[in-house]
């Protein structure tokens, strides 16, 4: 019966792979990275008109120093210098 209704509901079968419709860990606001993560920030990407995604930025630790303090357009600068930029892509379960 259950092949039935993933052939039935093809969706059903995404949600349970991919759990997406679950934010764990339970109780974290993920917009605050700085309360969890040093030298962190939370910004948003518009992809495409209607599609919003939110990134964390961290620069390195021998950065930390230099980064203490700072406000988003500075995060933003960093991201415009020589320094080399890693990007991280975890996943899609909904929670960065």
């Amino acid at each position: 019966s259950v092949p039935f209704l993933v052939r039935l509901f093809p969706a059903v079968l995404t949600k349970f792979v991919y759990l997406n419709f679950l934010a764990f860990p339970f109780f974290m606001d993920l917009r605050q990275p700085e309360l969890l993560l040093n030298n962190t920030i939370s910004l948003y990407l518009t992809t495409e008109p209607g599609v919003t995604v939110g990134i964390w930025h961290t620069v390195p630790g021998s950065r930390g120093a230099e980064a203490q303090g700072k406000d988003q357009r500075w995060y933003e600068e960093a991201l415009a210098d020589a320094h080399p930029v890693i990007i991280y892509l975890h996943g899609n379960g909904g929670t960065r």
